[in-house]
């Protein structure tokens, strides 16, 4: 099995624009919020710290965004809330990602706010045809299982701006 990126790799690989393709978190699936995006900045590389900003398109066609500060642990991030959110915190990490680092798992912890979840991300520009059978194919990569494969639902391309 393969070992999880470690937060050098992380480092050098996710900042930038990433599009949440699938996801099992009720937020994406309740059909109120559309292409869903992570943005992620690199504040520092050691220790690793990034920028975090969620973004997605309300029913009213207004972008929405939930901002926040991930924080190297060790075997993962804490998230951590701005604003009025600064009290709210998660953890999360990269299981797995694809050769070319354009796919990746991200898992969330439980936490008082929202359920455990998984969210599948492409970063933006790459050029996938078909996520869905490359996470499939070569779900050991990925860090999933066949359980949390079919927790999945594969949520509409983002509209280009």
């Amino acid at each position: 099995m393969l070992t999880a990126p470690d937060e050098h790799q992380l480092a050098e690989l996710l900042p930038g624009r990433w599009n949440i393709v699938a996801s099992n978190f009720p937020m994406w699936l309740r059909g109120e919020r559309s292409d869903p995006a992570f943005t992620y900045g690199l504040v520092s590389s050691s220790p690793l710290v990034l920028s975090d900003d969620v973004s997605w398109v309300t029913a009213s066609g207004e972008t929405k965004h939930l901002l926040g500060v991930d924080r190297w642990r060790g075997n993962g991030f804490r998230w951590r809330g701005k604003g009025l959110l600064r009290a709210v915190s998660t953890h999360w990490g990269v299981p797995g990602l694809s050769a070319a680092g354009t796919i990746a798992v991200v898992r969330f912890s439980k936490s008082l706010v929202s359920p455990a979840g998984i969210d599948i991300i492409v970063r933006e520009g790459a050029d996938l045809l078909e996520p869905r059978a490359a996470v499939a194919s070569e779900s050991k990569r990925f860090g999933i299982t066949a359980e949390d494969f079919a927790s999945l639902t594969w949520l509409d391309q983002p509209r280009g701006d």
